[in-house]
C-alpha cells in the first residue's frame, strides 16, 4: 500500500516517542494501565502540594466516577483529565503528567516494566510446569488405582 493511498484514508495517527501530550482517553488507559508501582506528586500551579509513593490499583474511563489517591493506592480515571503530558525527569526518569487545568497529577513509575514482564512470563511458565506435574503425578495415581482395582 502506497502512502498516497493511505492518506486518502484520513489523517495518520500520530506516533510519541517518550515525549508528547496525548488526548485519547484510549490511548491514556493504555500508557497508564502497567505503571505499577509509582511516585506520584500533586501540582496546583507548580506548587507540590502533595507527594508520595503508591501502587496503580486500577486505570478506566468513566465520566461518573472520581480518581482517588489515598492510603498509598491510586484509582485513576482518565475522565478526570484533559489530557496526559509523557516526559522525562532530570534524571532521566519517564514521567507522565496527568492535566486538568491548573492542576497535575505526576506520576514516576518506580518499577521496570521489562524485568515485571520477565518475572511474570518466568512466573507462569514456572506456574504451568507445577500444574503439569500435579496432573501428572494424578494420572499416574489413578492408574495405580486401576491396576490395584484388576488384581
Amino acid at each position: 500500500m502506497n502512502h498516497e493511498r493511505v492518506r486518502d484514508l484520513g489523517t495518520l495517527a500520530p506516533c510519541l516517542v517518550d515525549t508528547g501530550m496525548v488526548v485519547n482517553k484510549a490511548d491514556m488507559l493504555r500508557l497508564l494501565q502497567d505503571l505499577g508501582q509509582v511516585s506520584y506528586s500533586h501540582l496546583e500551579d507548580d506548587v507540590v502540594l502533595s507527594a508520595d509513593q503508591g501502587l496503580i490499583m486500577e486505570v478506566f474511563a468513566d465520566p461518573q466516577q472520581a480518581t482517588l489517591v489515598a492510603n498509598h493506592t491510586l484509582y485513576i480515571n482518565v475522565h478526570s483529565f484533559d489530557y496526559l503530558e509523557m516526559g522525562k525527569t532530570d534524571g532521566a526518569k519517564s514521567h507522565f503528567d496527568l492535566v486538568q487545568d491548573n492542576r497535575r497529577l505526576r506520576l514516576v513509575p518506580l518499577s521496570d516494566p521489562m524485568k515485571e514482564h520477565m518475572t511474570r512470563t518466568v512466573n507462569t511458565a514456572t506456574l504451568e510446569a507445577m500444574v503439569a506435574d500435579a496432573l501428572s503425578a494424578s494420572w499416574d495415581a489413578c492408574l495405580d488405582d486401576d491396576r490395584n482395582f484388576l488384581d
